[in-house]
């Protein structure tokens, strides 16, 4: 297996609170680990992504604009990120850039020249999971209070939150069902062996 050269994020409620049809870039609040957990990889030269699908561009709730003002923000905040991906289609578009389809993921990798194994995607959803899966790329699973048990059960790979899945990538793929890293914090920012 290829070693891991970029993580793709789920923006909403993974890398930031989950805000339905999030319009206002001053609602933007990072979640607990997050500064961290970007820290660590792009220290160890992990590419970094955000995917985000907004159902709110499809349905008149949002526009284009809107969405890059959040995603600028959120660049400001947890950044520089090297891609945004963005799916504007509803539930119903039947477009291949949703997830859990694999085309954002599969854009992405390609605009950061990783190719599906060399991709983990770390989301909150089933369906960052099964898009993760149909690309041929590693899926994290980091529940929030929105996740569904069921989805928790079904998943290749659960951390508990962000820190502990970005450590489990620094040395390849996820290993392991449920990922647990018990280092001490100074130990896993060491760059050397």
């Amino acid at each position: 297996m290829s070693p891991v050269k970029a993580v793709l994020f789920d923006r909403d409620g993974t890398l930031v609170e989950d805000v339905p049809d999030h319009a206002a870039p001053d609602r933007v609040r990072p979640v607990e680990g997050a500064r961290e957990a970007l820290a660590l990889l792009r220290g160890r030269g992990i590419r970094t992504g955000v995917l985000t699908d907004q159902p709110g561009v499809a349905g008149g709730l949002l526009t284009d604009a809107d969405v890059r003002r959040v995603n600028h923000r959120v660049d400001e905040l947890l950044g520089p990120f090297d891609v945004f991906a963005v799916c504007p289609h509803g539930p119903d578009d039947g477009c291949h850039c949703r997830r859990p389809q694999s085309g954002m993921l599969l854009w992405a990798g390609g605009r950061i020249c990783a190719g599906p194994a060399e991709l983990a995607v770390i989301g909150s959803t089933a369906a960052d999971a099964e898009a993760a899966r149909r690309a041929g790329a590693h899926g994290i699973l980091v529940p929030n209070g929105r996740t569904r048990p069921e989805e928790t059960i079904r998943a290749d790979h659960v951390a508990p939150d962000l820190l502990t899945a970005a450590r489990a990538l620094l040395d390849g793929p996820p290993k392991g069902r449920v990922l647990a890293d018990e280092r001490p914090i100074q130990q896993a920012y060491r760059t050397g062996p």
